[in-house]
């Protein structure tokens, strides 16, 4: 049986430093996966001027054929030309309605078509949601989209849903949420059951908001692995495999995340100036610092998936490295593999007959 193709578009124009590390990306992600093409969507000479430098430290075949339609390393990238981009300061609802040729917004029509399986967007987080909802639509079920996000914890990797798409939320959108990641954490991270826990201000079942009461209620008799309300502080204990809350804490809760590691090191090296013998205890621990700054960042986990929508949509960090850009790759691959957004549906459908009980 042939081996199955799968075809990512990349929106090539957003992000900080579009589309240099876009194409960057790109051309590791096709050495890193066999069975992957990628379709970057961005200003045909900007983009192609990129390539042919990539392609110029690589052994790959490739810059072939006419302006509109040349591909590169083994015909496995090829470009779709976008002449409009979206800015970090642009009305994302308004700019995608009026910019019909952003590169955010053909790379999304695109997937809506069938020409690629996923969508991967760095830049503007607003322009790629709604990008994403507004082409592709929602799953059958599904009330509201959300953003997922990868952490590390003391004991493995968790997820945090929604951080950022839903500000305002029901305890139906909760509810929801918890049953989408468990999914994505099942098939795509391998775990067995995974543990929910409710983001709340105290381990009690009536502790926490209007919200959060009512969303413990229909965790409680789901048959999700629902462990109760957690606390801000146990999240990085791992505690819970999925924690949910809504899109304004979660958010929150993300940038604080982000913003850890380097206040740590700002306080280290406030501590450590001007006094020798911690300067040279430093030094010996360097190797350790540089581990944990690894383990810490979010180029590990590639991009956040938007579950809930009609196609696989992976949002990127706007100062994403080759390197984030090609696991974003790879999270995208595995949520085509899996068939993530079948499963979705289906376990709504029966979710939603439990609940109404």
């Amino acid at each position: 049986m042939a081996e199955r193709i799968i075809r990512i578009a990349i929106d090539a124009m957003g992000g900080d430093n579009a589309p240099k590390v876009l194409v960057e990306g790109a051309v590791e992600a096709v050495n890193a996966y066999d069975d992957v093409e990628i379709v970057l969507v961005g200003e045909r000479t900007s983009v192609s001027s990129c390539l042919d430098a990539e392609l110029g430290k690589s052994d790959a075949s490739g810059g072939r054929g006419d302006g509109s339609e040349r591909v590169w390393f083994d015909n496995r990238i090829s470009l779709v030309h976008a002449d409009e981009t979206i800015g970090m300061d642009e009305s994302p609802a308004r700019a995608i309605r009026r910019k019909k040729n952003a590169s955010v917004v053909v790379a999304n029509r695109l997937c809506k078509s069938g020409k690629v399986s996923a969508v991967i967007a760095a830049g503007s987080t607003g322009a790629a949601m709604a990008s994403s909802l507004l082409q592709m639509g929602r799953l059958k079920g599904v009330q509201r989209p959300a953003i997922m996000s990868v952490f590390p914890s003391k004991k493995n990797t968790i997820c945090v849903i929604d951080v950022g798409a839903n500000v305002d939320c029901k305890s139906e959108h909760l509810y929801q949420f918890g049953v989408m990641a468990s999914i994505y954490m099942k098939q795509v991270l391998g775990y067995e059951k995974p543990r929910v826990g409710l983001l709340s201000i105290g381990e009690e079942r009536k502790k926490g908001n209007e919200l959060t009461i009512e969303a413990y209620g229909l965790f409680e008799k789901s048959d999700l692995n629902f462990i109760g309300n957690i606390e801000g502080r146990d999240v990085f204990e791992g505690i819970a495999d999925v924690v949910v809350c809504d899109g304004f804490v979660g958010n929150v809760l993300l940038k604080f995340g982000e913003s850890m590691f380097g206040f740590v090191t700002y306080m280290l090296k406030r501590h450590i100036n001007g006094r020798p013998l911690r300067k040279t205890a430093a030094l010996m621990m360097k190797p350790v610092f540089r581990d944990i700054r690894k383990d810490m960042s979010p180029e590990n986990y590639g991009g956040a998936p938007l579950l809930g929508v009609d196609g696989i949509s992976i949002i990127c960090h706007g100062n994403s490295s080759a390197r984030a850009v090609r696991n974003a790759v790879k999270v995208a691959r595995q949520l085509v593999i899996e068939g993530v957004n079948e499963k979705i549906k289906n376990e709504l459908s029966h979710a939603s007959i439990k609940t109404n009980e």
